[in-house]
């Protein structure tokens, strides 16, 4: 039975069932054009990746700040990680078109609208960059290779039975971009990266989009599709030839002004070291002291000393053990070793013992680097020979910030700063990627510093991971102690407005201890939701006032009509107070059972006074008998003290605003790293996260963001001048060692 309704059955049928596919409704010679056209896009997107780690690492070395850094280094690491899924879902999305086209019910893809501009401030900044870059992208291909990409949507529609437009073509540009927009949805980088990726897209695959219209036209005409279209010349053989020249000449004067950029950066290295070779004068000899005839010394080339420095590096000794290896010793020993064997006195050459003595200067200021802990330090200081390795083979190691093996050592020395004494080094990721980093480097490193590239991308998105957990944790102790702020400035306004109304007072206990311990809740929770001025707040203060007055024996004959008038609305507003703050259900019955009571006996007391007179409601109240209600004396001040909160009972002297102590607390930043003294074996490293105001409290947190310290500004001044806190230095590891070394060469020159 023929069924050309648009109604099929879901049960009957399946798009994976043979002769149901949307594959099988595709000709041939289509399947053939979708098939060579992914292996080429494939290809270029291969091209794309491998490319993009150079492209990302020109840009990182470019930057201006190590933040801007971080981000290509990081968008570096996530393309190595999400490459082969970009890959496959975008073949996903390409062959997904490819079905639709095979279908008869195909929905028309929604396409963005061109951007207006009365509608750009409604659009995010983001998406505008992106759908003015796409934009931009496909006018290109479309005013170059449009002709192509007509006839060969021309072509599909012979083909297909839903209608096609260059719009929706799945080899036109405007898909294209969006598959790979949307392969690449996960890549957690910023839109400055996404920028940069869909300019490789473009140069990696759209340039060649005349190659994919071509092969696929000429699929195309060879199975008898539209053959008398006319033929286009290619633009290999005609635009192409007028462009390469254009372009080979643009190529030109961009190697050109490469070539002049490059001598000027060499130029620039090499002033930097030789300033540095005039302070390093003084310190030459102390390696292979040269014989009195110069003739007889040979000097050991660059590549033989970094041969000995590789053999010198396979017996650095472990961290743990005494720091008893010099190298400048070590390196003599071996270069005599040499020499006793050749016959021939060997000698380093000028330039190379100046970097090492410079290298060697530069690990002894790091070695004594109080602010680093002192079993990383040791880590660290491991790392000697691999970063006089790197300084032999580039001395651009000195004079470049932006250097992979000085950053790797900055990154480290940064994130040790706040490693503590105390972490068990076994366990502690942070020590143990340090440790892999030193082992990677002392057994692979020979001469290739491309390795540093890979170790600080690889370390900088651990050291990311790192940072976003402990920056969440440490946001999270933020918002705690505000809250906690909050709440105690809460709880003084509801413990004043307690003693306001009770000190000095007798009252039935039960009372006071219901606003003690209940009502106060009630009104916390006020003030924390609505604050001191909403009619809330001053709702909870009248009940408070009224049960109160209500419980109170009154003599003023209107007192019993105030009073029938006042206690079904306080009873209920009581009701409703402790129902809002979660009040012990079977506590809150027993009150009401006790204050009925106390209403009882006030009302039937305003009543006799009103019968009887004055006098005897005087008598009446001495004569009463002795069972009558528990009363309580309020006659201290009542203290609201939170759930297992402590008072903080830190020393308060009182010190003078210009006290030293006082001005090293105003010099505290937020995110400085501290290192305090406990006692006499145990140090704390942590980091000012918050200071609370209006307590003046200082909120110190440690590397994971976890919450370790709470210092009172009078504390703190009295820690400084005790000299038992000190303010770690986290500026930059080698630019602080370099720095130092300097300042002693200029000494030792004066």
């Amino acid at each position: 039975m023929q069924n050309d309704g648009k109604v099929v059955p879901l049960s009957k049928t399946g798009p994976d069932q043979p002769g149901s596919s949307p594959v099988a409704r595709l000709p041939v010679v289509l399947l053939q054009v979708r098939d060579r056209a992914a292996q080429q896009l494939k290809e270029s997107l291969q091209t794309l990746f491998d490319n993009a780690d150079d492209t990302l690492f020109e840009m990182a070395d470019r930057a201006h700040n190590n933040a801007e850094q971080n981000i290509f280094f990081e968008a570096m690491r996530d393309l190595r990680l999400k490459r082969k899924s970009i890959e496959r879902n975008f073949l996903d999305k390409f062959f997904e078109a490819f079905l639709r086209l095979g279908q008869y019910e195909v929905a028309e893809p929604i396409l963005s609208e061109p951007v207006s501009f009365d509608k750009l401030a409604l659009v995010h900044n983001d998406d505008l960059e992106r759908t003015v870059a796409v934009d931009t992208m496909v006018t290109k291909v479309v005013n170059r290779d449009g002709l192509a990409l007509s006839q060969l949507t021309m072509r599909l529609n012979q083909l297909v039975p839903q209608p096609v437009t260059d719009e929706t073509n799945p080899l036109g540009p405007t898909l294209l971009c969006d598959f790979f927009l949307q392969a690449g949805r996960n890549l957690g980088v910023e839109i400055k990266v996404k920028l940069i990726i869909l300019k490789l897209f473009e140069k990696y695959a759209l340039a060649d989009t005349d190659q994919l219209y071509e092969a696929a036209n000429q699929l195309l005409i060879a199975a008898g599709v539209l053959p008398d279209l006319k033929v286009l010349p290619s633009r290999r053989s005609t635009d192409r030839s007028s462009s390469a020249a254009a372009y080979s000449e643009a190529q030109r004067a961009d190697s050109a002004a490469l070539v002049h950029a490059a001598e000027q950066l060499d130029q620039s290295v090499q002033e930097v070291f030789s300033a540095l070779q005039e302070l390093l004068v003084h310190v030459r000899g102390n390696i292979t002291p040269r014989p009195e005839n110069a003739a007889e010394a040979r000097p050991i080339s660059s590549q033989d000393l970094l041969r000995l420095l590789s053999h010198l590096q396979q017996y650095v000794p472990r961290a743990e053990t005494p720091d008893d290896f010099d190298l400048r010793t070590q390196l003599e020993q071996l270069i005599g070793r040499v020499s006793a064997r050749s016959g021939k006195f060997r000698t380093v050459g000028t330039i190379d013992e100046d970097v090492i003595n410079l290298i060697s200067m530069l690990f002894e200021f790091i070695l004594d680097d109080r602010n680093l802990p002192g079993s990383l330090r040791a880590l660290i200081g491991r790392l000697q020979i691999p970063m006089l390795k790197v300084a032999v083979i580039d001395k651009s190691f000195f004079s470049r910030g932006s250097h992979p093996a000085r950053r790797l050592l900055n990154e480290i020395a940064s994130a040790a700063l706040g490693w503590g004494g105390r972490d068990d080094s076994q366990r502690d990721s942070l020590y143990t990627r340090i440790d892999q980093i030193v082992q990677r480097l002392l057994h692979d490193f020979v001469d290739d510093p491309a390795i540093f590239t890979e170790l600080l991308v690889d370390f900088l998105a651990f050291t990311s991971d790192e940072r976003r957990r402990s920056e969440l944790l440490e946001q999270r102790t933020r918002d705690a102690e505000e809250g906690r702020a909050l709440a105690e400035l809460a709880r003084q306004r509801v413990q004043q407005a307690l003693n306001d109304r009770l000190l000095g007072k007798t009252l039935p206990e039960v009372v006071v201890r219901l606003l003690q311990e209940a009502w106060s809740k009630v009104l916390l929770l006020t003030c924390l939701k609505h604050g001191e001025q909403s009619s809330e707040w001053k709702a909870g203060l009248q009940a408070m006032d009224d049960l109160i007055w209500s419980v109170e024996p009154h003599d003023e004959p209107d007192a019993r009509q105030r009073l029938l008038e006042l206690v079904p609305g306080l009873l209920k507003s009581l009701r409703d107070g402790l129902s809002s703050a979660a009040f012990d259900p079977f506590a809150t019955s027993e009150f009401f059972s006790q204050l009925e009571a106390l209403h009882v006996q006030a009302f039937n007391h305003v009543s006799r006074t009103s019968e009887e007179g004055v006098q005897a409601a005087t008598e009446e109240v001495v004569g009463e008998p002795a069972d009558g209600p528990s009363m309580m004396a309020v006659v201290e001040e009542i203290v609201l003290v939170a759930p297992g909160e402590q008072v903080l009972s830190e020393p308060v002297p009182h010190l003078p605003e210009n006290d030293e102590g006082l001005l090293q607390v105003g010099k505290l930043r937020l995110g400085s790293w501290v290192e305090i003294q406990e006692d006499e074996e145990h140090r704390l490293r942590c980091k000012l996260a918050a200071i609370v105001e209006p307590s003046g409290r200082y909120v110190f947190v440690n590397r994971t963001g976890m919450k370790v310290l709470e210092k009172t500004r009078m504390g703190l001044a009295v820690e400084f001048r005790r000299g038992t806190i000190r303010v770690l230095d986290d500026s930059l590891l080698f630019d602080r060692a370099l720095e130092s070394v300097l300042g002693n060469l200029r000494k030792l020159k004066g």
